[in-house]
């Protein structure tokens, strides 16, 4: 059987500062940049990782979706809680001082954790969660 990850999905609620942040903050490259209808998705990615992406979508492009949970998810994505992804580098310490420098969200500094990796943990202008792991 052959099955890869092939792309994940982030909500974003501001496409022009998570470009900025994704691209020129994190270093991906854009992929695909597509507007439809009044919204819109961007593809970016590793240059190092040609075959995964991550696809920064409208946060509830579904019209079955109710108002109050447009709310809902409006609110989550708020406090951080609605997604999150885990990234991983060889430099965590170069990594952090990039989105320290680029006035970053902090929720946690580069620190060993008891369950035995070093990471850090910062929020996207849409307030999703990343966690970034360093690879040793």
């Amino acid at each position: 059987m052959d099955l890869t990850l092939h792309a994940s999905f982030l909500p974003h609620d501001d496409p022009e500062a998570s470009l900025v942040f994704y691209r020129d903050t994190l270093g991906f490259e854009v992929r695909d940049d597509v507007a439809y209808d009044g919204m819109r998705w961007i593809t970016v990615g590793s240059a190092d990782q040609p075959g995964t992406s991550i696809v920064l979508e409208p946060p509830v492009p579904d019209l079955g979706v109710t108002d109050d949970e447009r709310r809902t998810i409006a609110e989550m994505m708020a406090k951080g809680t609605y997604a999150r992804i885990l990234l991983a580098t060889g430099d965590l310490d170069g990594i952090f001082a990039r989105l320290r420098a680029a006035d970053a969200e902090i929720v946690q500094e580069p620190a060993e954790q008891p369950y035995g990796v070093r990471d850090c943990a910062v929020r996207d202008p849409a307030g999703n969660l990343i966690r970034i792991t360093e690879v040793r």
